[in-house]
């Protein structure tokens, strides 16, 4: 069973490092015990997310449906052969994950089978769902079982996934428009998406990143580091939207280079060695 679960544990790493460079980053520089845990979390909300953004050519409501029946069949029998929900639900049960987050986020994953505009509640029910459930997954990790630090800290972990999520949804406006037809954002029309629009967004973004950062600072050391240095990737790409006209966000997708994120991951060291966070 060793060999089995790390093989799984592989498997959740293997993915995270092949869809996001940034998190990869921020999970590499974690205390060893923390890696493995993030890892199989990632691999468990990216796999989801594949199947109702990417698979066009298949049933995805079926098939979401099957991978939400699967989950709690791991869960509740402490073994899947799908390697990443063995990596998953090895996690819930040993930092007691509660069951209403795993089953936000899937609620959030199954709307954007059947909404394509998210007015203010759904934007928010969809928003802690798709996000900010995963920092709260997250957090359970970081605090190894210390449910007054996870309740001190909560709500500026939802503050930064909330943050990270409304940034993809800038950066992504094209193709979520062009590829699914959605848009996010309650009251804005992409054809007529303006300036106004985009500060008022971007007003909302900062104010989140404002609360996250707060807590940031106060997260166990092991697990400090890498959360700043998401942050810092994140708060750089807002940076460049920010100065980026409302054309240029509707016509790209605005990203940070791989070489500027390691320079990014060696200033952020260096504040981290001296303690400047």
């Amino acid at each position: 069973m060793n060999l089995y679960h790390n093989v799984c544990v592989e498997c959740s790493k293997h993915i995270t490092n092949r869809y996001s460079t940034s998190f990869s980053l921020g999970i590499r520089v974690f205390d060893k015990k923390f890696r493995n845990p993030v890892y199989a979390v990632y691999g468990f909300v990216r796999f989801a997310d594949e199947i109702v953004d990417t698979f066009h050519e298949y049933p995805k409501a079926v098939l979401l449906d099957r991978f939400r029946q699967d989950t709690y069949n791991a869960i509740a029998e402490r073994i899947s052969l799908n390697p990443v929900l063995h990596a998953f639900q090895e996690v819930v049960h040993r930092y007691q994950i509660e069951r209403e987050l795993i089953d936000a986020f899937l609620d959030s994953m199954e709307m954007d089978l059947y909404h394509d505009r998210y007015e203010d509640s759904l934007y928010k029910q969809y928003i802690y769902g798709s996000a900010e459930v995963v920092g709260l997954m997250c957090l359970r990790v970081f605090c190894e079982g210390d449910d007054e630090k996870y309740q001190h800290l909560k709500g500026a972990a939802r503050s930064l996934g909330s943050a990270f999520q409304k940034i993809n949804f800038l950066r992504d406006m094209k193709s979520d428009f062009d590829e699914r037809g959605r848009v996010y954002f309650p009251g804005v029309n992409f054809t007529h998406f303006t300036n106004e629009d985009k500060l008022a967004i971007e007003s909302d973004i900062k104010y989140d990143f404002d609360e996250a950062y707060r807590g940031i600072v106060q997260l166990p050391k092991g697990a400090r580091f890498g959360v700043y240095l998401a942050y810092v990737y994140y708060t750089n790409l807002f940076s460049k939207i920010r100065r980026a006209p409302v054309c240029q966000v509707k016509q790209e997708r605005i990203r940070v280079p791989n070489r500027q994120k390691m320079l990014l991951l060696f200033s952020s060291a260096l504040r981290n060695s001296f303690n400047m966070l």
